[in-house]
């Protein structure tokens, strides 16, 4: 398989087994689990207490507890909280502006109804306007009520509102 330019893929030293996961710290972990559930449309499929003596080794600190959701499209979002609250996420920079992972995407078939959940459920829009026109699809930022920024495409791209961006 061939990347964008053309350029043949790199060879994967072994086979992923799993869907992809996304880790997300959070300070108040039923609160996060709700939105996502509610206002994403994920499925909780594990829960777990990561004990110290696998946290510390690990890299992650001391205990922590986490809950994995399933994305409806596959893949999973992993919401991890530690025994010690983390810093809020809460940022002034633009997106790109930071370092290391900035957003999780969610692709829709269309958007509105997510919108209307997100802003329901105690989210954010980062987009100004909240939906944007970009090369036929229609894009919204959104911080998750801890902070943690979210990307929605759609490819209603060619359906014009008031309000809305002009490409």
């Amino acid at each position: 398989m061939a990347d964008d330019r053309g350029d043949p893929a790199p060879a994967m030293p072994a086979r992923m087994t799993e869907p992809f996961e996304a880790g997300v710290v959070v300070r108040d972990l039923e609160l996060m689990a709700r939105f996502y559930r509610e206002a994403l449309g994920c499925s909780e499929v594990h829960r777990s207490r990561i004990p110290a003596s696998i946290g510390v080794p690990a890299g992650l600190g001391d205990e922590l507890l986490v809950v994995w959701l399933q994305v409806p499209s596959g893949g999973r979002v992993k919401l991890i909280r530690p025994q010690v609250a983390p810093a809020p996420a809460y940022s002034v920079l633009p997106l790109t502006a930071r370092r290391g992972l900035s957003y999780l995407t969610f692709h829709l078939d269309d958007m509105d109804p997510v919108v209307t959940a997100l802003a329901t459920g105690g989210a954010r829009p980062l987009s100004d306007p909240v939906v944007v026109w970009a090369r036929g699809r229609r894009i919204s930022f959104w911080a998750d009520p801890e902070g943690n920024a979210l990307e929605l495409v759609d490819g209603r791209g060619d359906v014009r509102e008031p309000g809305r961006s002009e490409p």
